[in-house]
């Protein structure tokens, strides 16, 4: 059975791909709720930067640089986290990448391999290092950042939804071991959240909310439980809906909506 949800006095936080967007703003949020939280990106400046951010909250931010590609600094930077702040209690695995272009134009084995090594492998990298010591202790809780995009194939998103469609099943296959082993795994599936990363966006982004909005569903989902976290729910059950569909309704349907979206652009 997986363990409960934890508390800040259960240990220190840890999310990686802190530097901006969603998982600057989820540190900066587990802080005002009385976390200590280590946080992990290639930009140690970014991290300093974000550290001292949280000077005036009831919790503290501490940087610890590294690439979620390389298996053995993450496994490094969480013996040295732990070494430092105490036991690791609840890990947001949330780097992630997309393609600079639109997908029916950048599918390649470059694009894909990129979006993979961090989006997949990345996450990967950092359940390898954050569960041996949950499942020695027997106490943790480990959430990984995917996306609704990844429910089902959509126009233009090939090779990132393909990278959080895998992220999904990892975790859903996941976490029968961790449930046997005492630990709380959970998937984050947000919709369009205001980031540098959405910014890049041509097409219009239904029910776009602010990443500090983001940032508290998803640290509410923490100490809610459950496996999903899927906001918003105007738009996380429609695409629940869309994965119900044989494949000639789901076609015909998307592809309506992929020529009326590039009428109104």
């Amino acid at each position: 059975m997986a363990s409960s949800r934890m508390k800040p006095q259960d240990g220190i936080a840890w999310v990686t791909g802190a530097s901006s967007g969603i998982g600057a703003a989820v540190a900066l949020e587990l802080a005002r709720r009385d976390w200590t939280v280590a946080v992990t990106a290639r930009r140690v400046d970014a991290l300093e930067a974000l550290a001292r951010e949280a000077d005036t909250l009831p919790g503290r931010i501490v940087a610890h640089a590294g690439d979620v590609t390389n298996a053995r600094a993450m496994r490094t930077i969480v013996e040295t986290i732990e070494a430092i702040h105490g036991p690791l209690a609840l890990a947001f695995l949330n780097a992630g990448v997309a393609p600079r272009k639109r997908a029916d134009a950048a599918v390649s084995g470059e694009s894909v391999s990129e979006a993979v090594a961090v989006n997949l492998v990345g996450v990967a990298n950092g359940l390898s290092a954050a569960l041996p010591g949950m499942m020695q202790r027997r106490r943790g809780q480990l959430a990984v950042n995917a996306s609704l995009v990844g429910y089902r194939g959509l126009p233009g998103a090939a090779v990132y939804g393909a990278s959080k469609a895998a992220a999904i099943h990892l975790c859903e296959s996941l976490r029968f071991d961790c449930d046997r082993a005492g630990v709380r795994l959970q998937i984050v599936n947000p919709g369009f959240v205001d980031t540098p990363m959405t910014r890049r966006n041509q097409f219009v982004m239904p029910f776009l909310m602010t990443v500090e909005e983001g940032a508290r569903r998803i640290v509410d989902g923490f100490e809610r439980g459950g496996f999903e976290i899927a906001f918003p729910r105007r738009l996380a059950w429609p695409m629940k809906l869309l994965r119900l569909l044989p494949y000639p309704v789901y076609f015909a349907l998307m592809s309506r909506a992929a020529r009326s979206s590039a009428k109104s652009d």
